[in-house]
């Protein structure tokens, strides 16, 4: 299985509309009374929350993507194999 990045922002959003969904799903089997309007402040938070999250975390990836290109190489310890010999035109 091929891996990939934890996205939290969308695992968030992910978790309140699956809230959400409990909310209407205890109404309609008569396990509680939700008001229509009830969710919808819980659908905003959920929402603005993981849109905040979602940036933080590429603010904090892209700091450290840059962080990585501008740290210094040491040549002898390079393991991407041997270079070729530059092309001589004919």
């Amino acid at each position: 299985m091929l891996r990939h990045e934890l996205q939290p922002g969308k695992l968030i959003a992910g978790l309140f509309v699956t809230i959400a969904g409990v909310t209407y799903v205890g109404d309609a089997g008569d396990a509680w009374e939700t008001p229509w309007f009830a969710v919808i402040p819980l659908l905003v938070f959920g929402l603005t929350l993981a849109g905040v999250v979602a940036l933080l975390t590429g603010a904090i990836r892209r700091r450290t993507r840059s962080r990585r290109a501008a740290a210094p190489t040491d040549d002898a310890t390079d393991t991407a194999g041997p270079t070729r010999p530059p092309k001589v035109p004919n």
